[in-house]
């Protein structure tokens, strides 16, 4: 009954191992393009910070999990995740050029800024998820 489990088990913990690293690679990209650090914006409790990470990683994350679905190979994977990166990166620039104010915004703690680019980190994701042939 759980033979079918038990023998995925490898495949899933390469799967699932490689997405937790590429997660974190792409935080720590991501802290690097925006001018604030939005851990340390979370410890100190701003609510913009936190919505607007967790909508990069949501849109981030996304993509590979389709990239999982539909080809079941790791390096696709892992060259989705690149994809997914920059899509999410491009997205924060792109925001940023559309609303300079948001240098000033997260950091304050203004929620709007924060649920903007949350919900187009999560958009574009998306899209970028549907995309994946």
């Amino acid at each position: 009954m759980f033979d079918p489990v038990i023998n995925s088990l490898p495949a899933f913990a390469s799967y699932f191992l490689t997405a937790v690293v590429l997660l974190g690679v792409f935080a720590v990209l991501y802290e690097l393009v925006t001018p604030y650090n939005e851990l340390a914006l979370i410890r100190e409790g701003n609510a913009a910070a936190a919505i607007t990470l967790g909508g990069a990683i949501v849109g981030f994350a996304l993509p590979i999990a389709v990239s999982v679905a539909v080809s079941h190979n790791l390096y696709a994977m892992i060259g989705w995740a690149v994809v997914a990166g920059l899509v999410q990166l491009l997205v924060y620039v792109v925001a940023r050029l559309a609303l300079p104010s948001l240098n000033q915004a997260i950091p304050q703690g203004k929620i709007a800024s924060g649920i903007f680019l949350a919900s187009l980190s999560l958009g574009v994701g998306i899209l970028n998820a549907g995309c994946i042939i």
